[in-house]
């Protein structure tokens, strides 16, 4: 994962190892969004290292429908967490995945 400190990196392919994260925020995602969602694949992901990692995370959760997750996993010596910090709902594929914040504001 070629992530810049500081910076997100570029917009990469998701993983397996991606898919396995956004698969332990799946419930907070749905209790975030207030729904249940048909599928929960990862097709793209941006990476900041931090104190820990934050990703980015284009997540296909319909036929046409897209999420954008912003997750948090903390250090491996802090247990490495893993926490849905924000989501943004009512995106298409071609929506750009930019930062946002909580409040899925950019």
């Amino acid at each position: 994962m070629a992530a810049l400190v500081g910076g997100f990196s570029k917009e990469m392919k998701a993983t397996e190892e991606v898919q396995k994260i956004v698969d332990e925020v799946r419930s907070q995602a749905e209790a975030m969004a207030g729904k249940s969602f048909k599928e929960f694949k990862a097709i793209s992901y941006r990476s900041q290292v931090v104190q820990g990692m934050n990703y980015l995370v284009k997540v296909q959760v319909g036929d046409s429908s897209y999420v954008h997750l912003r997750i948090h996993q903390s250090l491996p010596q802090d247990g490495s967490k893993i926490e849905l910090i924000a989501i943004r709902t009512g995106l298409s594929e071609d929506d750009s995945l930019d930062d946002f914040k909580a409040d899925g504001k950019n």
